[in-house]
């Protein structure tokens, strides 16, 4: 193939990106631990708190569970992304192309999602 010689540049860029989803996915899921162990105690006898939100998270700002939740809900895009991507760089042929090109292209918005509604809040 005439695209023989990229195959390894892919692959290095390909495994620099499943690393960087995977910190955002281990950073996510220890955010969402935290929230869970120290968010508000709900039972029988307590009454909600007058600031409630069912995105509660006992640190940064109003917006930090939104965000939290985006980028979870990115990081796990962004591996599924790249999963396809080494599935493609198994094969390289152009008959698998086409479910590398669809992960390829929810991957960015899906992170500019989790971004931008931080942003804009």
């Amino acid at each position: 193939m005439a695209n023989a010689p990229m195959k390894p540049i892919a692959a290095l860029l390909l495994f620099l990106k499943f690393c960087m989803y995977v910190i955002v996915l281990g950073i996510g899921g220890w955010a969402m631990n935290r929230a869970i162990d120290h968010g508000f105690i709900i039972g029988p006898g307590f009454e909600l708190p007058a600031h409630f939100s069912p995105i509660y998270f006992p640190m940064g700002n109003a917006a930090t569970g939104f965000f939290v939740t985006f980028a979870t809900l990115a990081g796990v895009v962004g591996v599924a992304s790249a999963i396809a991507g080494i599935n493609h760089i198994r094969s390289w042929n152009t008959l698998i192309i086409s479910s590398f090109r669809c992960w390829s292209c929810l991957d960015p918005h899906s992170t500019c999602l989790g971004v931008s509604l931080y942003r804009h809040l």
